[in-house]
């Protein structure tokens, strides 16, 4: 396992998101327990020792059970991280209560890592209002007493919004997590936001490696390219080579499901492997040809369904929507829709808006709901 300096510690290259952690029957809210605790065992084993969840996590129980998980071994044998809700704006005000019950449902007195959960657009105002909401202060009050032992933030805004919650709290932040892959380099203007915390000092947390899994397989064409640079390198694995080749980068979270993409990843971070020029070109060639097709980034986060007043299946539905997109048609999506009651497809979108508020990513999920029943004539 590779080993990053920050500060005084030694944090493992690899952390384990616990975010996409296996389920039974493919229900977000019932996390396998048992192959959960295998997972952590395995990574344990081999040398992973910083553990992020959320709140919203699986929600709610992600804390849960990461926290029973990591109870089994000695607190100074892991760095665990968790967050404070700001993706939804009803938790400000609650900080106190949110991170009491956090400390309750992971067994620990304290934290080694927070943040404030996805400061964006939609919540920086929030964030801001210290007389109102006093959400910072607190969560500094908490670092004071040893209970939060670092405090950062994670983003999915832009640059403009990051700058704005540095100016007013950068000295206090000592990490930031961002979306950062190679797809999202140019995309998302990640590139950006990387020279933005590098203005600030601040080493970079990174979510969303391979941005969902969308980057674990790629187009035949684009996988004989890499092939051809680095025959012995998996096509997940030059995701984490882009990332070992930024600067700045010191912890890499990755939401695996199963014990093969954890094996899959310990492999590759055994070792640092950075990208020379022409294989960083070729990497973002392919990555320029992807981001021109249509479709939407949602990184299946969940967040957006428990808003649903029609309880929608909203990732899967955007996720047939991309496939329909990609393919300008085709059989897969239509196929897949069969099975809904007609209660759960496009067309039962209200366009309430409110899943839109809680999304990391932004996208216009009404419309594109609405764009959908059309392409089908639902």
């Amino acid at each position: 396992m590779i080993y990053r300096d920050f500060q005084d510690l030694k944090l493992s290259a690899l952390g384990m998101g616990a975010m996409r952690l296996p389920t039974i029957d493919g229900d977000d809210a019932h996390i396998d327990e048992q192959a959960a605790f295998e997972m952590v065992d395995l990574a344990m084993k081999n040398g992973v020792n910083y553990y992020d969840t959320a709140w919203g996590y699986h929600d709610g129980h992600s804390e849960e059970v990461m926290g029973a998980a990591l109870h089994r071994y000695p607190r100074d044998s892991f760095y665990l991280a968790t967050k404070f809700p700001g993706y939804d704006l009803s938790n400000f005000g609650k900080v106190e209560e949110i991170f009491e019950k956090q400390l309750q449902k992971c067994q620990v007195d304290h934290f080694d890592f927070y943040l404030c959960h996805n400061v964006c657009e939609m919540n920086i105002d929030s964030y801001l209002q210290e007389e109102k909401y006093g959400t910072v202060s607190y969560l500094l009050a908490q670092k004071k007493a040893g209970r939060i032992r670092h405090l950062g933030f994670s983003a999915h805004g832009s640059c403009e919004v990051m700058k704005r919650f540095l100016d007013a709290y950068g000295k206090d932040m000592e990490f930031c997590q961002i979306q950062l892959n190679y797809l999202d380099w140019d995309f998302q203007d990640a590139k950006a936001k990387v020279e933005l915390l590098r203005a600030y000092n601040l080493p970079i947390w990174v979510m969303e490696p391979l941005r969902g899994g969308r980057l674990a397989s790629l187009a035949a064409e684009d996988e004989a390219k890499l092939k051809a640079l680095r025959p012995d390198e998996t096509i997940p694995a030059w995701a984490f080579r882009f990332l070992q080749s930024v600067p700045g980068v010191t912890v890499v979270l990755s939401g695996m499901s199963n014990l093969e993409q954890l094996q899959q990843n310990l492999a590759t971070f055994a070792e640092d492997r950075p990208l020379n020029d022409e294989e960083m070109q070729t990497l973002l060639a392919i990555a320029q040809g992807m981001t021109k097709q249509h479709s939407v980034p949602c990184t299946a986060c969940h967040y957006c369904v428990s808003h649903c007043p029609q309880g929608l299946d909203i990732p899967s539905l955007l996720a047939l929507y991309n496939e329909h997109a990609f393919t300008n048609g085709g059989f897969i999506a239509p196929m897949a829709l069969s099975s809904y009651p007609k209660e759960k497809l496009p067309s039962a979108c209200l366009a309430c808006h409110s899943c839109e508020k809680v999304c990391p990513q932004q996208i216009q999920i009404s419309e594109v709901m609405a764009k959908f029943s059309k392409m089908l004539n639902l």
